[in-house]
């Protein structure tokens, strides 16, 4: 029996809407403030078993990005329970959590440590990474000298070669020119081959996913609308018939 790596179990997450920032201040204060409730996720259940390769579809504001930042621990549900069994590597926003005033070899460190690496482990892959990043002598220079482009072909470099178990792609293949880019490509393709890694996959290129998936989850409105062979969820989700 395969194991199980994600699991949510009627996991809902409430966000409160404040109208300006002062009133969000206010609100740790008083509970008199005014909000709106927003449920962006809403009852989700669903597992994922080693190995699986999913793709999330939904229209904006669907509950894809809630779903794989509760994954992520980013953020954290407000009901149920998810349980997450083995190392996150996510291609979501690249360059978050790096310090500009840090150089980027120690962000690398940094950021691997992050993610659970021993020291032995990132002194391994440090030069695979700063190679596949191509920046050159810049890998000893602070980040906040940095272009945009530097920061997420650092990002995406860190987050591709750290030997990920569970790997989440969120529209984040476009880095860098089209060499680049296809170098991305090619790179996720080699980690989605090896049989121990599962892959979560959201995006509305609806070719690539069912290129790389075996397994489509439908999402509105917070809600999964349909699990279940990726060909009948991208059926579904073109014909938007749901």
């Amino acid at each position: 029996m395969a194991k199980v790596v994600v699991s949510f179990d009627h996991v809902s997450k409430l966000y409160k809407l404040f109208r300006n920032d002062k009133l969000r201040l206010m609100s740790v204060f008083s509970k008199k403030v005014n909000y709106i409730e927003k449920w962006a996720a809403n009852d989700v259940n669903f597992t994922i078993e080693q190995g699986d390769s999913v793709a999330i579809f939904g229209s904006n504001g669907a509950g894809k990005s809630t779903v794989l930042k509760m994954v992520t621990g980013v953020t954290f549900p407000t009901k149920g329970n998810v349980v997450v069994d083995g190392r996150v590597s996510a291609l979501l926003e690249l360059t978050a959590g790096f310090d500009p005033e840090l150089s980027g070899r120690e962000n690398l460190f940094l950021k691997c440590q992050l993610m659970g690496m021993r020291d032995k482990e990132i002194v391994a892959v440090e030069q695979i990474i700063i190679d596949f990043a191509e920046i050159g002598d810049y890998i000893d220079q602070p980040t906040r000298t940095y272009s945009s482009g530097m920061l997420a072909r650092l990002g995406f470099a860190i987050s591709v070669n750290t030997d990920p178990e569970i790997f989440i792609v969120d529209e984040a293949l476009s880095v860098g020119d089209a060499r680049f880019q296809e170098k991305c490509l090619h790179k996720v393709q080699e980690i989605i081959a090896r049989n121990h890694v599962t892959l979560l996959f959201v995006t509305h290129a609806i070719d690539t996913a069912a290129k790389f998936c075996s397994r489509g989850i439908v999402m509105k409105n917070g809600q999964v609308v349909f699990d279940g062979h990726i060909d009948d969820a991208v059926r579904l989700y073109q014909s938007g018939d749901y």
